[in-house]
């Protein structure tokens, strides 16, 4: 039997939070990426199963995405991936317009203006419908790029409400996004606001941000009521986690 050094906690122990982050992580890119769609039912036993770890991280994970609005407890069954609702989208889209406007005029003049440019060309490179991994890269992309003006307000505070509403954001444009190409629609107005942002005009900058997420909703809401399939998991259909995971 191995034992720790003197003082130091036991190896499994420390790795926990290791363990931990990796399961949160990886379920919560699922969720997001809605490989585990709106309304699936999951439990800890699945997914152990699927993602080889053990209870513990996995409960812990759990707990976290319950915090995040990303799933919900079901008493003696498990949990269910939170499903989205038509007042969701509207009402992503109606705290994105009150957010992210006011902070592209506070980040005016911040900004790392060689980061964002970096961002808008692997957003430019677009996506291939239908293709998980390019898809996902072209998403992380757009948050990041959207991320990083948020954060450059200097408010720590709204930049993480912003980014935590752009990860319920990026489900949304997951479901959006897969029955035909919509990269040109959605990096409408990157240059411009990069350039807004970089000679500190605050409210050239304002008005972009707001045109951007104007153009989001529209593509959104097309997209999910013109989609029987997407209509049904935006509206959280039930789908088991078990036979997404064959």
């Amino acid at each position: 039997m191995v034992h720790s050094p003197p003082g130091k906690p036991p190896a499994d122990i420390r790795a926990m939070p290791l363990l931990t982050d990796r399961a949160y992580e990886r379920i919560k890119h699922d969720i997001i990426s809605c490989v585990l769609a709106p309304g699936t039912e999951i439990s800890e036993a699945q997914l152990c199963a699927h993602y080889k770890l053990g209870k513990a991280p996995v409960r812990m994970a759990l707990n976290r995405l319950a915090h995040d609005g990303l799933v919900r407890a079901i008493p003696r069954r498990g949990y269910r991936v939170t499903p989205i609702t038509l007042k969701d989208i509207h009402d992503v889209f109606e705290l994105r317009l009150m957010l992210e406007p006011a902070a592209a005029r506070m980040a005016a003049g911040k900004v790392d203006t060689q980061k964002l440019r970096a961002l808008d060309e692997v957003c430019r490179a677009g996506y291939q419908p239908g293709d998980a991994r390019s898809t996902s890269r072209f998403l992380e992309a757009n948050k990041a790029f959207h991320v990083a003006i948020a954060r450059a307000t200097g408010n720590a505070r709204l930049a993480e409400a912003i980014e935590q509403l752009l990860d319920e954001m990026t489900r949304l444009l997951h479901l959006g996004l897969g029955l035909r190409n919509r990269s040109q629609e959605m990096q409408h107005g990157h240059r411009a606001l990069v350039k807004a942002l970089a000679r500190g005009d605050g409210d050239t900058a304002e008005r972009i941000c707001r045109e951007q997420i104007e153009i989001a909703r529209n593509m959104v809401l097309s997209a999910i009521l013109t989609s029987s399939s997407v209509m049904n998991l935006a509206l959280g259909v039930d789908t088991r986690f078990h036979q997404r995971s064959e």
